[in-house]
């Protein structure tokens, strides 16, 4: 049995470029497909030179091209994208391949918000948008969030994760990542595009990939909406189900700019149990509700520790969760207790939901993550319905 290239490409379309995680044959990269007498010789183009997966992507379509009948052979050779085809392969990322409803549109349409957008920031994109937030720093906002990503993403979900606390980042050593985004030069005509690392299930942006964490810096208000932008519209983030926002302590330019871009934006705000610092986190709902998002749910973190004994220690008092949640009219969603695994997993880079998943942390994560699964948003927003003045 003659096979043929039609067969080939058609085997191919599976395979997925293990940076970009799109169809190698979708991003136009399988240039060439050449049969001998059951051998079969695939020309691949890599968006840059030395790409550090080709060794995947060899096993990858050797893999698939092996397993039809008539092929005997498979030799994966290389080449490098000319300019033009990286433009096109960037113009394929940034439309979502096409088959969006608003693909190569313009951003969500406010005057001084992003000039571009990327698939999941349209009206009618089924994205899910939450920003985890706090009223002031120390409450393990970032712990919570880089945990209940990855609980999400242990449920077969599509999770991106923004760093947004430009001045506090820490989201990439909490999960271990190492390697920097790579850069899709860009052209006069069009930008470049970053592709983000993933971390058990879930890709992440931080300023931490671009700022030398042992140097202070200094961005006025005007600096950090520009960095939030770029971050917004040069990353090649698809169409995931769930977009988390680590957001910075407090109600500062940083809330205000997400809330200009973002306005689909959940917030569930996270507090630990003692009186003083729910009242704190009540001014986050109050710019909440300020700018039109809604508050979904209180998160309590550090509600106990667990002895030796058994016993259940409330060492930061009790009821700041629960007391918050009721002046809110929201539900308390989940009371997370302080284990010193934690804190240590976010220093090493193993977050406890992934070091130890039976653990009495990682369930109260995994309960939260099924309660966001569970409550879908309460507004609904559709591109069709306009307002029109006078």
């Amino acid at each position: 049995m003659t096979v043929t290239s039609d067969q080939i490409l058609e085997v191919l379309r599976p395979v997925e470029d293990p940076e970009l995680h799109r169809s190698i044959v979708e991003l136009e990269m399988v240039r060439d497909i050449t049969i001998a007498s059951g051998s079969v010789t695939v020309l691949v183009a890599l968006t840059i030179p030395g790409c550090p997966l080709r060794n995947e992507i060899t096993n990858r379509v050797s893999t698939a091209v092996a397993a039809l009948d008539g092929v005997d052979a498979v030799d994966v050779q290389f080449t490098v994208m000319t300019d033009e085809q990286r433009d096109r392969v960037r113009e394929i990322l940034r439309s979502g391949g096409g088959d969006h409803p608003n693909a190569g549109q313009q951003g969500h349409g406010h005057a001084d918000g992003p000039k571009r957008g990327a698939p999941f920031m349209m009206p009618e994109s089924k994205t899910r948008i939450i920003a985890m937030a706090s009223g002031k720093g120390g409450v393990g906002k970032s712990s919570i969030t880089v945990n209940t990503a990855i609980a999400l993403a242990a449920r077969g979900k599509r999770v991106a994760l923004l760093d947004a606390d430009i001045y506090g980042f820490s989201v990439p050593r909490m999960m271990g990542i190492t390697a920097d985004p790579v850069v899709i030069d860009g052209s006069d005509d069009v930008p470049p595009v970053l592709v983000l690392p993933v971390a058990f299930g879930v890709s992440v942006i931080s300023a931490g990939y671009f700022i030398d964490e042992d140097k202070a810096f200094v961005w006025r208000g005007p600096m950090l909406h520009k960095a939030l932008e770029q971050f917004l519209n040069d990353v090649y983030w698809g169409e995931p189900d769930y977009f988390l926002i680590d957001m910075p302590p407090g109600t500062g330019d940083v809330a205000l700019s997400m809330a200009q871009y973002l306005p689909r934006t959940e917030v569930l705000i996270i507090t630990t149990p003692q009186p003083a610092a729910q009242r704190v986190a009540q001014r986050t709902a109050a710019l909440a509700e300020k700018v039109n998002l809604t508050v979904r749910g209180i998160i309590e973190n550090m509600s106990w520790f667990t002895g030796d004994d058994g016993k259940r220690y409330e060492l930061f008092g009790s009821g700041g969760g629960a007391e918050l949640a009721a002046k809110l009219d929201v539900p308390l969603i989940g009371n997370v207790p302080l284990v010193p695994e934690l804190r240590q997993g976010g220093d090493d880079g193993t977050p406890i939901t992934i070091s130890d998943p039976k653990s009495e942390a990682a369930m109260a994560f995994e309960n939260i993550a099924e309660w966001i699964e569970s409550n879908g948003p309460t507004k609904r927003y559709r591109s069709e319905l306009t307002i029109v003045n006078g």
